[in-house]
């Protein structure tokens, strides 16, 4: 496969600016703009939106997140109008030491889903297993598929 020229003209001009602005940065580096953990104090202020799989089947809504390390009785979950709202807190596996580099994310973590099609509030059912929040948000009967059979006169 062949690259494109323009492209790969932008590509180096890209890898140079940012290698410019490595070299003359006076700053230390910033580990949360690349990704990593900025430290207690501004981890205790920020909250996470939880990142989720979501899918539809025939009678239900299924929502999927990852929360290795939360403990299930650490996570809330409530039903509200039509939000379903997930809220929980990655607590660091270690404490009191100088890290090296740190890049896991520690912290409140929220996310919240609005359903704008009628589902069953009362009957949400959420597991947890090998650090996977499933979620199964069932379908109010109004909304769900139905057969409607031709008959023969």
């Amino acid at each position: 496969m062949r690259t494109n020229p323009y492209n790969q003209i932008i590509r180096d001009f890209v890898e140079m600016a940012d290698a410019m602005n490595r070299r003359l940065s006076t700053a230390p580096y910033d580990y949360e703009r690349n990704g990593g953990h900025a430290g207690e104090n501004v981890a205790a202020m920020r909250v996470m939106r939880l990142p989720i799989d979501a899918y539809s089947t025939e009678d239900a809504f299924v929502i999927n997140a990852y929360v290795p390390g939360v403990a299930p009785e650490n996570v809330e979950i409530t039903f509200e109008g039509e939000e379903l709202t997930i809220r929980g807190k990655f607590e660091p596996a270690v404490e009191g030491v100088e890290f090296i580099k740190r890049e896991l994310y520690h912290g409140g973590f929220e996310r919240r889903i609005t359903f704008n099609v009628p589902v069953e509030a009362d009957n949400v059912e959420a597991t947890y297993n090998n650090g996977i929040l499933s979620l199964r948000v069932p379908k109010a009967e109004a909304i769900k598929p139905r057969q409607i059979k031709v008959q023969v006169r």
